[in-house]
């Protein structure tokens, strides 16, 4: 761990992005996504299964003895919602948003208990049974939202009214658990509080929530095993205890320090890294630090999806065993996409390594925005990387892959999941300390912040992920002496060529990272380019599901095939290793994406016998259209690949 790790980012007001490429997406988000969520929290949304959240919050509010909605966690939908509207007020003020917020603020300061209690599962049900299934009822992973939804609240806002109602319910939890003999000695079955209770105490500077964080953290796994002895107790249904995860599943087999991978539900592996290593960074824990980059190894060297999802099993949304990667019944679930992006976030404020920032700059332009279509109103739960729109319907193991996005989910944590990082995105893009400043994302924009003590206004301009020119202009209020670290990617195999005031600057990279330290004058030129041209990539060959395939990748973005460009039986594709890429950027499609063409070949076999003694051959040559894999699906139904047959 580096002697002083990285303070605070940029993020929010702050950096005020000019990013064509999520630009788009946040104003998407700002403008579609956001009114429409609302909606559908409002059970609003004609045809959409019905949600609701703002039902049940209204009902706690004003007692009015309705039966709650939904599932036990129904409240986090409308939490991330908030957490998202809050995060895109901080750069783009609306009255009419700021007012639904308030609205949603006030029925949760009227709901809540007088204890500070918050959930309106309980609230409406039986308040007797509170904190009686850690294991299973999501109170902690409500509060959890919630806590973070008020502390983006108060950072957009300067508001406290909602950090009071986080504040509340965050010392009633503070009351109930933790070491003490009169406490419970339990821990979230859904991880996600630990990152919320580290970041309320970044806003506070009130110690018992990094305590109880850090609590929860260790606390969990240990014999007796809380779940178990809970399950036993209050008769409650243990849901695993048949297959093969059981309390794996939770994380909870055995303590944190012990897990030698990741294990179990990826969403709830990843909100548990990131509470962790955010909890590692407050209190210094040297050995959390280096036992989370364990894991952090195992599960992007092991078990990440090229498209930086991770999750391969529809079987407990969950992870199974290294190099385990199916393509057409992947789980790789949006939200667990997300999470390990919020989980590299907190391992590069501990450290600055690249491979943090590249798995986090991989799925936050491929496999985590692939969950939202380009009118951002319907959604992808299950991000697969092949899809046969006939199995995703006759073949039971694959019927949770869908071929078309939906317009909403019962079970809707995605959604509003994808909003809130979104509107949130200059907070992965730059982190400071006092006296370096690291440029993670490469959002064209411009930002202001203080370095040794002097104000200091930085332009990035460029037009990535297309090109991978770049350019920054440097301007401190006064000359200042402070480092500029710039992220070489880990796609970037060739020679990148830097420049500061037109010089050429030869420097190799410390972790992925090039360290301009210099006294910067106002108006410091700096020109990076980094070469993006097409390129094949191959899978591990323990990876079974590619072996013999290869797929396609331009900068950051992974490419896909499309029956709408390409026709039906896309597995008869052999791409040979001579075909040469050719490069368009194509603005009237699919919002404006950068498109690859290239010959390929078309495998054709006896067409009426099942089994043939005749070799099938490869004589027909054909075109194909790649498109970037975050936008298949936006053209109706049909087939897609990631991966085809490498033609050699």
């Amino acid at each position: 761990m580096n002697e002083k790790s990285i303070a605070s980012s940029i993020g929010g007001g702050s950096y005020r992005v000019t990013d064509k490429f999520y630009s788009r997406l946040r104003n998407l988000v700002r403008d579609q996504v956001i009114p429409y969520q609302w909606e559908a929290l409002n059970d609003r949304v004609k045809d959409a299964e019905p949600s609701g959240c703002i039902r049940n919050l209204k009902a706690a509010a004003e007692k009015t003895g309705e039966k709650h909605y939904g599932y036990v966690f129904q409240d986090s939908d409308l939490y991330k919602w908030m957490e998202a509207a809050a995060f895109s007020l901080m750069w783009s003020p609306d009255e009419k948003l700021e007012q639904e917020l308030e609205e949603a603020v006030s029925l949760l300061a009227a709901a809540q208990q007088e204890d500070g209690y918050l959930d309106t599962y309980y609230i409406l049900g039986d308040l007797s049974r509170r904190w009686t299934n850690l294991k299973d009822h999501h109170e902690l992973y409500c509060a959890g939202h919630m806590i973070e939804a008020a502390v983006a609240h108060f950072r957009a806002t300067g508001r406290d009214t909602f950090l009071q109602v986080a504040e509340k319910s965050a010392e009633h939890i503070c009351s109930v658990f933790g070491p003490e003999e009169d406490k419970i000695h339990g821990y979230p079955g859904h991880e996600e509080i630990e990152l919320a209770l580290v970041k309320l105490y970044e806003v506070t500077g009130k110690q018992q929530y990094l305590d109880l964080a850090s609590y929860f953290l260790s606390e969990r796994g240990k014999e007796p095993l809380y779940f178990r002895e809970e399950t036993e107790r209050e008769g409650n249904r243990d849901y695993w205890k048949d297959g093969v995860l059981q309390y794996a599943y939770y994380q909870a087999h055995k303590p944190l320090m012990e897990q030698e991978r990741p294990v179990g539900h990826a969403v709830r592996a990843n909100y548990l890294y990131a509470g962790a290593a955010a909890a590692a960074r407050c209190t210094g824990d040297n050995a959390l630090y280096d036992h989370l980059r364990h894991l952090w190894k195992e599960m992007t060297e092991k078990q990440m999806y090229l498209t930086g999802q991770v999750g391969s099993s529809e079987y407990g949304e969950a992870f199974t065993f290294p190099y385990d990667l199916p393509n057409d019944t992947a789980y790789a679930e949006t939200c667990a996409g997300l999470a390990l992006a919020f989980f590299a976030n907190q391992m590069l404020k501990i450290e600055r390594r690249s491979e943090y920032a590249d798995a986090m700059e991989r799925v936050l332009y491929n496999g985590a925005i692939s969950g939202m279509d380009l009118t951002g109103t319907a959604f992808f739960y299950v991000n697969p990387l092949e899809v046969a729109p006939e199995a995703c319907k006759l073949d039971q193991r694959k019927i949770h892959v869908k071929p078309v996005r939906q317009k909403w989910f019962g079970c809707a944590c995605c959604p509003p999941n994808l909003a809130r990082t979104v509107s949130s995105i200059t907070d992965y893009a730059v982190h400071r300390t006092e006296t370096e400043i690291f440029q993670h994302l490469y959002l064209a924009g411009e930002f202001d912040c203080e370095l040794s003590g002097v104000p200091v206004h930085i332009v990035l301009d460029g037009n990535y992920p297309w090109d991978g020119k770049l350019s920054f202009t440097v301007s401190p209020q006064s000359p200042v002496t402070f480092t500029y670290g710039l992220r070489i990617p880990g796609w970037c195999e060739e020679e990148y060529i830097l420049r500061v005031n037109g010089e050429v600057v030869e420097k190799n990279p410390e972790n992925g990272y090039v360290l301009l330290t210099r006294e910067w004058q106002p108006g410091d030129e700096i020109s990076l380019s980094l070469p993006m041209r097409a390129k094949r990539i191959w899978a591990n060959r323990h990876v079974r599901e590619d072996a013999g395939k290869v797929a396609v990748q331009r900068g950051p973005i992974v490419y896909c095939l499309e029956e709408a460009d390409n026709g039906p039986e896309l597995h008869r594709i052999l791409l040979p290793r001579d075909s040469f890429f050719t490069e368009k950027f194509q603005q009237s499609l699919l919002g404006g994406v950068m498109t690859l063409r290239c010959t390929a070949k078309v495998e054709n076999g006896e067409p009426e016998a099942l089994y043939t003694t005749r070799p099938p051959e490869a004589k027909e040559t054909k075109e194909l259209l790649w498109i970037p894999y975050y936008a298949w699906a936006n053209r109706g139904e049909g087939e897609m690949t990631v991966w085809v047959r490498d033609g050699r």
